[in-house]
């Protein structure tokens, strides 16, 4: 089975999100995730994207929001700085009854939008 996920985020609205909720950065982000950011002038763009993969990672695995937690879907940054996605629990087990075993994961931003788009395989 192959399954593709795309999802897109505003930047500004994303930005407002966390001003109202600045909590929810650490209920949505992995601590590897944040401190991966955590030197940027502006960190937001990056975590806009990052938001967007974990998204585009449930659509691929057929799920919306709240099926899994998003912590558990992670971006990381391989040795060649190309981002990688890595799932754990309840994402790590709808994945492997799915028969998805891999995932390949492209990442965009601009200073008002963010991408990601998913493959899984």
């Amino acid at each position: 089975m192959t399954a593709v996920g795309l999802d897109v985020v505003e930047v500004a609205r994303f930005r407002r999100t966390l001003a109202r909720r600045p909590r929810l950065v650490f209920r949505v982000f992995t601590d590897a995730e944040r401190e991966d950011l955590a030197a940027r002038s502006d960190p937001v763009p990056g975590l806009a994207a990052r938001f967007a993969a974990k998204e585009a990672t449930m659509k691929a695995l057929g799920v919306g929001l709240g099926a899994v937690d998003l912590r558990e879907i992670e971006v990381r940054r391989a040795a060649s700085g190309a981002p990688e996605l890595c799932t754990y629990g309840r994402a790590s087990a709808l994945a492997l009854r799915l028969g998805l075993s891999s995932f390949h994961l492209s990442l965009t931003h601009s200073e008002t939008i963010a991408a990601a788009i998913v493959l899984a395989q």
